[in-house]
């Protein structure tokens, strides 16, 4: 009999960008926005010092969606939540602003012009800390309803930059209602954690809208500076209307998996490919992809050893419904390391 993960609806198709290699902004950025990152002393990542975590007001389920049975848990998407004090914020922004970063990490695509993405251990390494530590882990998966672990780390904190130059606009709702900042879509990832780098007091929309199968939208409140929301975006078709007003909008992205090998794991790279630096980006999807076969693959000469143990008779559908699924994965996994063009030096 085929498993309860192996019944649930096949995940949604990931469109990504038009753009088919990696490319680097044709602006730069605003020289305040960097020397206003600037901090007098770079501190370590200390959870209990760093983390100002408040369990959201509110969830919108799968259920409500009309998505019930569809992914991995049945959170849809949380109310915006405390996740990070001010001064982990400023920390965070520091390092998206330096020199190496800025230098390296720079992306731009059809979806977005300017990306900060890839910063790795080396050049970002209290961001890095904050979302690999396993305090910050055990909270996005108390938001998500199920346990969670980052992607991988090169997709730690994907970090998305609008600038208005003009710091006297100050938009009002009428002003261009509703509109979009990116188009509808499906994320690559099951979940993903969106925190707010920026002071948002200005700013008016930023909502994420979600559109259900029956064509109904709900919105999911922006959120302000230090707070974050947690989506299950590889099965919900949303989008993020844009904010008016503002000086800057910086949020950062961090994409999760299930921790459990046992879950399907139906992420790709179809969102990443053309905004990252490949080699890196292939590297982390297959480390993880084997490491979760590996586990996967003890688990099941775990069962076999204590099936013989206990006189047991062995089960032939058993076992090559087990083999079927991994030849499943090792498949899924080759059909996204397709080839990408070389960046362009600049």
């Amino acid at each position: 009999m085929p498993s309860i993960d192996a019944l649930r609806p096949a995940p949604p198709m990931v469109v990504g960008p038009i753009t088919k290699k990696a490319t680097r902004p044709s602006h730069p950025l605003s020289q305040w926005l960097i020397d206003g990152a600037r901090v007098d002393r770079k501190e370590v990542f200390d959870a209990k010092r760093d983390l100002n975590f408040q369990p959201p007001n509110g969830i919108t389920t799968m259920r409500e969606i009309g998505l019930e049975g569809h992914g991995i848990s049945p959170v849809a998407a949380s109310e915006p939540f405390p996740l990070f004090t001010p001064d982990a914020i400023k920390q965070m922004r520091a390092e998206i602003f330096s020199e190496p970063v800025l230098k390296d990490c720079q992306y731009s695509s059809s979806f977005a012009k300017n990306m900060i993405r890839g910063m790795g251990q080396g050049r970002a390494p209290f961001t890095c800390d904050a979302w690999s530590s396993s305090e910050l882990q055990a909270i996005v998966s108390q938001v998500a309803g199920v346990d969670l672990v980052v992607a991988f780390d090169y997709e730690i904190a994907n970090i998305n930059i609008s600038v208005n130059e003009d710091a006297s606009a100050v938009a009002t709702v009428q002003d261009e209602p509703d509109t979009s900042a990116f188009a509808w879509h499906y994320d690559s990832f099951p979940f993903v954690c969106v925190t707010m780098l920026s002071d948002c007091s200005d700013m008016v929309g930023g909502e994420t809208a979600i559109r259900t199968p029956a064509g109904e939208i709900k919105k999911i409140r922006g959120p302000a500076m230090g707070t974050a929301v947690v989506m299950q975006g590889r099965y919900l078709e949303h989008q993020a209307l844009k904010a008016q007003g503002g000086r800057e909008r910086i949020s950062m992205v961090t994409p999760f998996r299930p921790r459990d090998p046992s879950i399907r794991d139906e992420l790709v790279l179809t969102g990443s490919r053309a905004i990252s630096n490949w080699s890196e980006l292939y590297h982390g999807f297959t480390e993880y992809r084997l490491e979760l076969l590996e586990e996967r693959i003890r688990l099941k000469l775990r069962e076999e050893r204590k099936r013989v143990d206990t006189k047991c008779p062995f089960s032939v559908t058993g076992m090559t419904e087990f083999l079927a699924a991994q030849k499943d994965f090792l498949e899924a996994t080759i059909a996204e390391l397709t080839e990408v063009e070389e960046m362009d030096s600049c």
